[in-house]
């Protein structure tokens, strides 16, 4: 039997070394990133030049020359214009955010019922966040207190003239309050119509189907301005003599039709989207219409449409400060409406005015951005592995 030389065989492992620097860490994460082909090296140079000619003069103006506080508009104007600062001063104005702040939230509501507003604040994100946390049970009571029973309790106390409360008239409410009445109406009413216009156009009734479509493409054919227009001013033409809808509930049905044409294509997208399989299995065991849409059909074709619909509830609460074209002022329009006032009128005032009611639109747009973003991870299942 012939031997085997075994002396190039090792008799002990070799101790595991370090991968190289550049397969890891900062260097690796930059490598792959920002550097891995000339491309990717190009664009981020101009990248990094951009943010180095924009962030810094956009952080000078925003907080480093920023006046927090003052009176009157003496704070933001040079010398020249009649004011406290040097010439040639250019900064953020937030002295005139912060005397004006209940203002942009609240509008004319009276100061000592805001109250009620705070309230409804509270109960609205008590009701919200234990529906947007999947680990919170009871999700369809949670549901029907949002949707059905707050609306009724955050009207009668934001109107009042109920329980002794005192009556607010709606012309007085406004800023940041009227863009979340209008989203939040317009968001509620817009998603289950939108799904019944959906089901209404794929339905093989024609009539139905034939209303559905001429809906959906009369109000997507035309801007929401008009929409406005034709529910402030046109509606009461067309209203017996002596009857009149709230300024407030016309941009309210407005809204709420607009967004719920467009919310319609989007879910029409997502069923159209569910292999016909699907319909032909829940058709063979016998379930019915609505019962094979809401346990088989629309659970998978929402699922699927996710980023389309968070797209239009985020267009949605965007569109709300258009209802100044009307005459009513949301959180936009409460901010142009104080351009107005001689006390504060410097050249610095608008911008900063603007800037801070961009701001917060992009608060909330983000949060719901984000908040898509975390379902779609949390729904993705289906071709997991």
């Amino acid at each position: 039997m012939q031997e085997h030389d075994l002396s190039f065989v090792r008799a002990e492992m070799v101790a595991s070394q370090k991968p190289p620097v550049s397969d890891h860490g900062p260097v690796s994460w930059l490598r792959k990133n920002l550097f891995a082909n000339m491309t990717d090296t190009i664009f981020t140079i101009l990248g990094i030049a951009l943010i180095v000619m924009i962030v810094p003069p956009v952080i000078q103006w925003a907080f480093i020359d920023a006046q927090w506080t003052g009176a009157d508009r003496s704070v933001c104007a040079t010398v020249v214009q009649g004011g406290t600062q040097p010439e040639g001063w250019s900064g953020a104005c937030w002295a005139f955010v912060d005397a004006k702040f209940q203002q942009f939230m609240f509008g004319r509501y009276p100061i000592d019922e805001r109250w009620r507003v705070y309230l409804t604040g509270f109960l609205f994100v008590a009701l919200l966040v234990p529906l947007l946390l999947p680990s919170v049970p009871r999700k369809g009571l949670n549901a029907i207190l949002l949707f059905v029973v707050f609306p009724i309790v955050g009207f009668f106390l934001l109107s009042g003239g109920v329980l002794g409360l005192r009556p607010v008239p709606t012309p007085l409410w406004g800023g940041l309050l009227v863009t979340l009445v209008l989203a939040y109406v317009g968001i509620a009413v817009s998603f289950p119509l939108g799904i019944l216009l959906a089901l209404g156009r794929r339905s093989q009734m024609p009539v139905v189907k034939l209303v559905c479509i001429v809906f959906i493409e009369t109000i997507r054919g035309v801007p929401l301005i008009t929409i406005l227009f034709m529910a402030s001013v046109m509606l009461p033409l067309f209203l017996p003599p002596g009857t009149s809808f709230d300024k407030l509930l016309r941009a309210l049905v407005g809204v709420a039709l607009f967004a719920s044409a467009y919310m319609a294509e989007v879910i029409r997208g997502g069923l159209q989207a569910i292999p016909k399989g699907q319909y032909e299995g829940a058709d063979a065991l016998g379930l019915s219409f609505w019962k094979k849409m809401n346990l088989v059909v629309l659970p998978q074709a929402i699922k699927l449409v996710i980023p389309g619909i968070v797209n239009t509830f985020i267009g949605l609460f965007k569109d709300t400060s258009l209802v100044y074209i009307i005459g009513m002022f949301d959180l936009l329009g409460a901010v142009r409406q104080n351009f107005a006032d001689a006390n504060w009128a410097s050249p610095q005032t608008p911008i900063t005015g603007l800037v801070f009611a961009g701001f917060v639109f992009w608060l909330f747009c983000f949060g719901m951005s984000r908040y898509s973003i975390f379902m779609e991870r949390r729904l993705d299942t289906g071709h997991k592995r």
